[in-house]
């Protein structure tokens, strides 16, 4: 089987590796799902331990992995969805994957891993992600503030749980090997993201980086107002967007608001 770009296939091969992910799994009986099971490498492990549910959005690996878990399928342990996933959670009511409390167990497609964990952060069925993707993704999902990364994602992330690295796992551990680093992390939920408006407000914060958060604000609300705000929560006027905490964006948007 020759791995697809358009796809960004890169199959799994270190056995450690799959071992590490399935030691790291939240302890309970949720059902898993994985996107993007590939040739199955994962996922044979993933059926001795929980009922799974996967979507592949390749026919070709469809048959592969049809032919390789027809026993599971035949038992249900393993239910294979051919068909793009995103498709699935846009045509939700109420943006579910599923209909049943579920965690997110995948080596992700690099190209949407982003977006599919930001679908699933948004997800109510969805209690945990345990997931694989390219080391600088993996590291602004986990950052904390302070830290040059912290920015949208890492805040989204903080406002409906916790998370953290679980493995740093080098380009050998694939076939074919990509030209990046990669990392498998576990976001621990406890809420789901809903605040549209709040995210809106993070998107002007982070504007540019390297500028104030007063400056990247100013291009949207009352500099004026943002200056009394600033006052009251103790920012300098010289704080970048990077180095206020989770908490004090909440406290900020309340007050923008």
């Amino acid at each position: 089987m020759i791995a697809k770009k358009r796809f960004g296939q890169n199959f799994l091969k270190d056995v450690s590796v799959l071992h590490k992910i399935i030691q790291s799994m939240p302890n309970n009986d949720n059902k898993v799902v994985e996107i993007g099971p590939g040739l199955g490498d994962l996922t044979k492990y993933l059926v001795d331990v929980r009922s799974v549910e996967a979507f592949e959005v390749d026919t070709e690996l469809c048959k592969i992995l049809q032919d390789k878990f027809k026993d599971e399928i035949n038992t249900k342990q393993f239910q294979l969805h051919c068909g793009d996933v995103l498709n699935v959670w846009k045509t939700s009511s109420d943006e579910c994957l599923i209909n049943e409390r579920y965690d997110l167990v995948a080596n992700l497609p690099y190209y949407i891993a982003t977006n599919i964990i930001l679908k699933a952060l948004a997800d109510p069925m969805c209690k945990n992600i345990l997931v694989m993707t390219q080391l600088e993704v993996a590291e602004k999902f986990c950052a904390e503030a302070g830290e040059k990364v912290f920015g949208s994602l890492g805040i989204i992330t903080q406002s409906v749980g916790t998370a953290h690295i679980v493995v740093r796992v080098p380009p050998t551990a694939f076939e074919p090997p990509p030209k990046i680093n990669s990392a498998v992390f576990l976001i621990q939920k406890d809420k789901n993201r809903k605040d549209k408006e709040f995210e809106n407000m993070l998107r002007v914060a982070f504007t540019q980086p390297r500028k104030t958060l007063l400056k990247n604000l100013s291009s949207k609300y009352d500099k004026t107002e943002l200056l009394h705000i600033f006052e009251e929560l103790n920012f300098t006027l010289t704080i970048r967007p990077h180095q206020v905490s989770t908490s004090d964006y909440h406290h900020l948007y309340k007050k923008i608001i």
